[in-house]
């Protein structure tokens, strides 16, 4: 098997996703790395591209769910042993990709939390990680205090055994909610908390659409 990819799912991140590839090829760690083009109506694409990555296409924009089941399906096809998720706007930090390699034996998933230091996170943003992460971590079995954040490695044997269907980004309170109750192994590290001046008007998050999504989804695995 193929070791580690990293899939990024990305809309409209022409400004920096060149940047991000660029940076994740320089630590020399993964294999590949996959960008999931959304529907861009930018050089998303040719960006990344140009540094290097696999670009998967959706003709429009199905969102963040589906942008990463595309790329799990591809990277599971590829035979690929882990994955690490990241973000394409520049809010993970490609030089922490060894802090998860380094405790990749340890656990089936493993999420970078940002509540060690959430200083710089929006305050409407804490207070619904604060609670979203709360009730993931009661349907899961299992204490997770950043369940909303998209830096991860997860083990492909554990999506093999999913059967995921949120289209947002209710999938990432829906990966952990599943693999917990399924007994799979999840474990926290600290990553940095990178937001930037503009975050809250940048974010493609829906404060009231995704919250009612994340009710849903926790009405459905009750």
């Amino acid at each position: 098997m193929k070791k580690v990819c990293v899939v990024i799912p990305a809309y409209n991140e022409e400004n920096k996703i060149g940047e991000v590839v660029e940076r994740i090829n320089k630590t020399g760690e993964v294999e590949e790395i996959i960008v999931v083009d959304d529907g861009s109506k930018d050089s998303t694409s040719l960006e990344a591209e140009k540094k290097g990555a696999t670009v998967l296409k959706h003709p429009k924009n199905l969102g963040k769910g589906r942008a990463l089941l595309t790329g799990f399906k591809y990277a599971i096809e590829k035979g690929y042993e882990s994955i690490i998720t990241m973000d394409g706007d520049g809010q993970h930090l490609p030089e922490e990709i060894p802090s998860f390699l380094k405790v990749a034996d340890k656990a089936d998933i493993i999420v970078g939390s940002r509540m060690q230091k959430p200083e710089g996170m929006p305050p409407i943003r804490l207070f619904t990680n604060l609670l979203t992460s709360l009730l993931t971590s009661l349907l899961a079995g299992k204490k997770i205090k950043d369940s909303q954040s998209g830096f991860r490695l997860i083990k492909t044997h554990v999506l093999k055994n999913l059967s995921l269907t949120a289209t947002k980004f209710d999938i990432e309170s829906e990966i952990l909610i599943k693999a917990g109750k399924k007994g799979y192994r999840i474990m926290e590290i600290p990553i940095t908390t990178v937001y930037f001046p503009d975050s809250i008007k940048r974010s493609k998050i829906s404060p009231l659409r995704d919250t009612l999504r994340f009710i849903y989804l926790i009405w459905r695995n009750l």
